[in-house]
Formats: structure tokens, sequence, C-alpha cells
């Protein structure tokens, strides 16, 4: 209990450093420095690409499956109603505050200490790998995506995201669609049959009314927003088109892929041209009898969907997010996260890892 109590120390010290070294996404090249300084600390060799920092159990067997932790090391811009200094990390009333303490710097510092706590140990049945990352908030091709290719067959996964330790086990993916509506340009004041936002309305309408068959046990039915239109210079003039952005949430029942074709279906013609940003942030899931889930629920821990996105979308394997800290906090002025959610977290993810890694 000794070291875990040190170790503790040790990730919440690093958090304090990490809040007071601004990281936004494609930023964090000083806070890879600090993450290197944790591993070079506790001798444990690392690699680093861009911004990305990771490193594999001292006795890494390639036969053994391997298991990925993992959490981000970036932060979204602060929210202007702070009123403390989101890069001072003030420590009142049981809670640490600063930008990225919530999201996801708890977490990542809690994952650290409990991959530093398995390195040297010689009785793991899954190697483990540990990968600090960047450009999660902002899905940059310089993220977690990047590393993957770089690293051994993935078996399954932890992601740290604040889920109040509660075990995620599907998260929805998401698709984001660039829709052009054509039309004919004309003065306002002429009669125009073939008006571009006239002719969004049916696209719009489309969206607000379609419901897709499969509904997700954990993640529920899909859900598609428009979420954005634009159209027009001036009031007297009828533009030659529409643009229209949607926002899909993706349960576990459909691939992007199959959800987009679905969309091409049904809408796609001569006058509308849909564009997917990308259909590489899929949803992800764990079976609620693997063994990580089994070793929480035993823990007490409770399971359920997410609807929000995390680096769990670039993976290809089974993936539970679990962490410390409240989603509700996350991109919040004033973020925060109560010390004890870290001192709880520590100790409750070993005991997991105790029951699903090492040998019996």
């Amino acid at each position: 209990m000794e070291i875990i109590q040190k170790l503790t120390l040790e990730s919440i010290d690093l958090l304090k450093k990490l809040i007071e070294t601004p990281s936004f996404s494609g930023e964090e090249s000083h806070t890879a420095l600090i993450i290197e300084s944790w591993f070079t600390h506790h001798n444990i060799p690392f690699k680093r690409e861009n911004n990305n920092i990771w490193a594999y159990n001292q006795f890494f067997d390639e036969s053994k499956p391997n298991l990925l932790l993992n959490s981000h090391q970036d932060t979204v811009f602060p929210n202007k109603g702070y009123i403390h200094n989101p890069f001072e990390a003030i420590e009142k009333d049981g809670k640490i505050y600063g930008l990225g303490s919530n999201d996801a710097g708890g977490c990542l510092v809690s994952l650290l200490a409990v991959f530093t706590y398995f390195y040297s140990r010689k009785d793991l049945k899954y190697n483990l790998i540990m990968v600090a990352s960047a450009e999660e908030e902002n899905s940059g091709k310089n993220g977690l995506n990047s590393v993957v290719s770089h690293l051994p067959h993935l078996d399954c996964a932890i992601i740290g995201e604040p889920t109040l330790m509660q075990l995620a086990i599907a998260e929805k993916g998401l698709l984001v669609l660039d829709i052009l509506v054509k039309g004919t340009a004309s003065h306002a004041a002429h009669n125009n049959t073939d008006n571009p936002i006239y002719n969004s309305l049916q696209v719009i309408n489309w969206f607000k009314n379609f419901s897709f068959e499969k509904i997700s046990d954990v993640l529920g039915p899909m859900k598609m927003t428009v979420s954005q239109i634009e159209a027009g210079k001036q009031h007297n003039l009828v533009p030659n088109e529409c643009r229209i952005v949607v926002d899909i949430r993706v349960n576990d029942c459909y691939t992007n892929e199959e959800v987009y074709s679905i969309i091409q279906d049904n809408l796609s013609s001569d006058k509308i041209i849909i564009t997917p940003r990308s259909l590489r942030q899929k949803s992800s899931s764990i079976p609620i009898d693997h063994p990580l889930v089994l070793a929480g629920i035993e823990l007490g821990r409770e399971t359920y969907g997410s609807p929000t996105l995390s680096d769990q979308s670039v993976l290809y394997c089974q993936s539970l997010k679990m962490g410390p800290g409240n989603s509700l906090r996350s991109h919040t002025a004033d973020e925060y996260i109560y010390r004890n959610e870290i001192e709880e977290a520590i100790p409750l993810y070993i005991q997991i890892l105790n029951k699903t890694v090492i040998q019996s």
C-alpha cells in the first residue's frame, strides 16, 4: 500500500504541473516533456512521436495479449467564464482547479501511476502499453490514431476519461456530414421554383423524421442533428446553393460506412451532394462479460453507454472507458477534479487489473 500512496502523491503533483503548462491540441510539446520526465524518474524507457509518449512494461512478451492504457494530455481553450486562472493549479476545499484537471488530466496521471505500479511485474498475463496521447480534443491527425500503427496488435484497452470510475462499456461514434444543396440563383423579386434554401427543407425534414431501425441495448437509438445551415449574402439575391452540416451520433449497431450509405440512398441526387468529413470516428464497445468489466462490476462499478466521443473511436479493439472525474465538468469554467477522486481511482484501477492481468 505504501507504494500506491507514494505514486498517488507523485501523480497529483504531476497533475498540477500539467495544469500549469498550456497544452492546447497540437501544442502539447511542453506537457510531453513533463510526461517524459515521469518515465525518466521511474527508469522506464519510452518512445515519442510528435507529442505522443508511449511505453511498454519491462517484461514485454510477444506471445501475450496486449492491454492498452491511454488518456490524453491536450485541452480545449479555456471557457470565457473562468474566475480562477485556468493555468494555475489551485487546491481548495478538496478540489484541484485548472484547465484539463478533469478532462483528462486526472485520468492521465492516474493511469501513469497504475502503469508504473505494474511496470516491473513478471507475473502479468497481458502486456501493458501506456500511451499519453495528443490531439484528442480536436481529433487531430497526430493523436492516438497516429500511434496505433506503431504498436503491436491490441487486444483490449482502458481509455481514461472522466466517468466517476463507472464502466462506460459502449460509446457512440461520430459522423459529420457536409451537405451541399444546389439551386438556381435569381433576384428575390422574381419567381424561382429552384430556390436552394427551399430545396434544403426536404433534406432537413428527412433528418428530423428518419429513424434507423436498430436500437442498441446500451447506447439506445441513433441520433442525427442538423446543427448548421448557411446560404445567401444579401436580402434581394436568391443564392445558387445552401450548405447544411449534420451531426450524427452512431450507435454500436451500425458502422459509419453503413450510416453514410443509407443516407446516400435516401437523399443523394444531382442537386444534393453529401460529403463525410471522416468515417474513422466509429462507435466502440466491450462485452459485458469481458474480464475487465466483470472485475469492475465485482468491485461495485456500474455499466452504462456513453454519448461523448473519446480516443476509443480510433481503436479497432474492444475498449472500456473509465476514469476519475465527472464528464459534466469537462470544458466548463473553473474546471476541477476532487483530490479524493484520484486517490480512489488509482487503487481501484489496480484492483481491476489485479483481477484480470495477474497470473494466478
